[in-house]
């Protein structure tokens, strides 16, 4: 009997439908055949059906009341199971370089730090997979726009395909969190690079949704000269939510060379 008590400083809610867990643990044969690494397995529940692809496996926790508990129901996993940090791990050396899918369900008091770590490892991260709170499955997958579009969107959606699964009720977890839930997944697009600064693409895309209500001008001002003639250009009578990837890397080719004087 699982008598492990979620702990709330880990941002844990044990998912308890077997259902629901296999159908997360299905959206990884998007991407069939390379390794898989789970984050935070917790109790095991979507661990069981991962195992059962038949593929390289890992998973990562840093509970260390439930590292001896797996240990124990899942001998299988011997040297695949990972005590410790996943944002301080290298992914490099996870599958001795060979790209993998990442899954889980994850923490979420660290969950929009995962993707960022992903999008650190986008080149040997082909497919994410998992589930997160709602409210930042539906930022990934936001549409400029709208509302929930913001620089979550723009730095994932710019290396990959999102899709947003279904949506899963509060009450399947040990314990019940305030918010719903979403499984979302991540391709990796065609994009091998920016066609920009990608350092500059990042400081923009963050500056102007520090004001996110105003119009471009007012917070590119920080980065350009007051004085730019590039400041009179139309697409800073924009707000940074109505502007696409595409956008933002022109826009960031035209700050570069305004800021070099070209």
């Amino acid at each position: 009997m699982n008598n492990i008590k979620p702990k709330k400083f880990l941002g844990q809610h044990f998912l308890t439908d077997p259902h629901i867990a296999k159908a997360i643990a299905d959206t990884v044969d998007a991407c069939p055949h390379i390794p898989i690494l789970e984050v935070g397995p917790g109790t095991g529940v979507l661990t069981q059906y991962l195992l059962q692809k038949g593929r390289s496996f890992k998973a990562i926790e840093l509970d260390r009341e439930s590292v001896p508990y797996l240990h124990t129901h899942f001998p299988q996993l011997q040297e695949g199971l990972i005590e410790g940090d996943f944002l301080q791990m290298n992914l490099a050396e996870t599958f001795a370089g060979s790209s993998f899918v990442l899954t889980g369900n994850y923490p979420y008091n660290i969950s929009s730090q995962i993707f960022f770590k992903m999008l650190e490892n986008r080149h040997i991260i082909p497919c994410c997979t998992g589930m997160i709170q709602k409210e930042v499955a539906e930022r990934i997958a936001a549409h400029p726009g709208t509302k929930a579009y913001g620089v979550l969107s723009v730095f994932v959606q710019a290396w990959y395909d999102v899709e947003y699964l279904f949506t899963v009720s509060e009450h399947v977890f040990n314990p019940p969190p305030k918010v719903k839930s979403a499984v979302i997944r991540l391709t990796r697009n065609q994009r091998t690079t920016l066609g920009c600064d990608e350092a500059l693409f990042r400081r923009i895309v963050k500056t102007v949704f520090t004001m996110r209500r105003k119009m471009m001008r007012t917070p590119m001002k920080q980065i350009l000269p007051k004085d730019s003639p590039l400041l009179s250009d139309e697409i800073f009578n924009k707000r940074p939510e109505q502007l696409s990837v595409e956008e933002f890397i022109e826009l960031t080719n035209q700050v570069e060379k305004a800021n070099k004087g070209e």
